[in-house]
């Protein structure tokens, strides 16, 4: 991501957009665990690293220390006055304000309202996939993960399916570009909410089946919701519900395409593939939270002070040895498997039921298109910095297709 110095000491002076971290951030957590469990950064105005299990679920779950008014770090912090809903609600929203929020989105993202969606799902995969069909390389990250919540999402909410490439450059701005120059970020963020402006405009022309025009049409404390609140809601939906995702998708290929065994296992036990699922999920969660320091204060001997970040390493935690036995590993059928990649507290991912079904569908879909499949050069894999981590390049050689007659993974509802 290259916009800062490199880290020279990860105790003292982390940055969770080093390419180092990007490439490989679990050494680095596993060191600080051991020799400095809540490391700290000048940079981005100060912030704070815990990387142990229980550290991290003590900050997701105190809400009175510690606001969400902005859950991703930078330079800028957002004003006070959008407290309590926060830049993009209900995921920066504090309580109460929060509680209403959420519970207005939990219909949406409901296992029923979810299992409607996924036909759709299943069916845009193996669209994706016929277009892939013999070749030797694919980019399974570029060709395959990136567009499935891409999809999903913009149908969702009503948006544009040719804008594709649109919504992958917010989400890469607003969630790899959180270094660059103050100038360059904020006209980013400007270009988004004018484009969800229109959008909104548009909707409040001509309502629709869709969930902008659900959020226009919602409540909040007997008062509909304000085209600004749902301009940052619908923010959040598309840039959250698109790349944790698609990362999400990315890294389980990336795994099973570098571990043989796991792979020919889900192949040889497809009904394996939902326990399988969080265990991938656990390894390699993608996403990484924040909040801010509300008060100075003495927290466990940290001299926290007002505004600075706390970043919440969920991935970090997922790796603590403390937490899980062998927990370096990726142990396919791990029978007590208490991850947090969805995070924790009131903030859990309100979308995990869709995040579920998406990376079940796309892995079931993959697997019984290209049951042999491995990495076509490691060392061309590029992954994704800041607090969402996955695969952005992810080029693998596809071995011995079969026609999809023929293939040997069984499909559900298969005879």
């Amino acid at each position: 991501m290259g916009h800062h110095e490199p880290v020279s000491d990860w105790k003292t002076d982390f940055d969770h957009t080093d390419d180092a971290w990007a490439a490989d951030p679990y050494p680095i957590w596993d060191d600080l665990r051991r020799s400095c469990p809540v490391a700290h950064t000048g940079r981005y105005g100060g912030a704070w690293l815990p990387t142990r299990y229980d550290d991290v679920a003590a900050i997701a779950y105190d809400t009175e220390r510690f606001t969400s008014r902005s859950v991703v770090v930078s330079e800028f912090r957002p004003p006070m006055a959008l407290a309590p809903a926060g830049i993009a609600p209900p995921i920066s929203s504090d309580p109460p304000f929060h509680n209403d929020a959420r519970r207005m989105l939990l219909p949406i993202f409901s296992p029923h309202a979810v299992a409607r969606l996924e036909p759709a799902t299943r069916a845009y995969c193996d669209e994706l996939i016929e277009a892939l069909r013999g070749r030797d390389v694919v980019d399974a990250a570029e060709e395959y993960a990136q567009h499935i919540p891409v999809r999903v999402i913009a149908n969702m909410l009503g948006l544009p399916e040719s804008d594709a490439d649109v919504f992958r450059g917010f989400v890469n701005h607003v969630l790899e570009g959180v270094a660059l120059p103050m100038e360059q970020r904020a006209a980013g963020m400007l270009e988004l909410f004018g484009y969800l402006q229109g959008h909104i405009e548009d909707h409040i022309a001509s309502p629709r089946d869709d969930l902008i025009t659900f959020l226009l049409e919602s409540e909040l404390d007997g008062e509909k919701l304000t085209p600004f609140h749902v301009a940052r809601t619908i923010g959040l939906l598309l840039i959250a519900g698109i790349d944790t995702t698609w990362s999400a998708i990315g890294a389980s290929i990336w795994h099973l395409a570098a571990t043989p065994a796991d792979r020919e296992r889900l192949v040889s036990e497809p009904e394996l593939l939902p326990v399988a699922m969080e265990e991938l999920l656990r390894a390699y969660a993608p996403v990484t939270m924040a909040r801010l320091v509300r008060d100075d204060m003495d927290w466990n001997g940290c001299p926290m002070k007002a505004e600075e970040w706390a970043l919440l390493s969920f991935p970090s935690a997922n790796r603590d040895p403390d937490a899980f036995e062998r927990a370096d590993e990726v142990i396919l059928d791990r029978a007590v498997n208490r991850h947090v990649a969805f995070g924790l507290g009131i903030h859990r991912c309100a979308g995990s039921h869709l995040a579920r079904m998406e990376l079940r569908v796309a892995l079931e879909a993959w697997l019984a298109a290209f049951p042999r499949f491995a990495l076509e050069d490691p060392a061309a894999v590029r992954w994704s910095g800041g607090q969402v981590r996955g695969p952005r390049t992810l080029p693998v050689r596809i071995d011995d297709q079969e026609s999809p007659e023929g293939s040997r993974l069984a499909r559900p509802g298969a005879g």
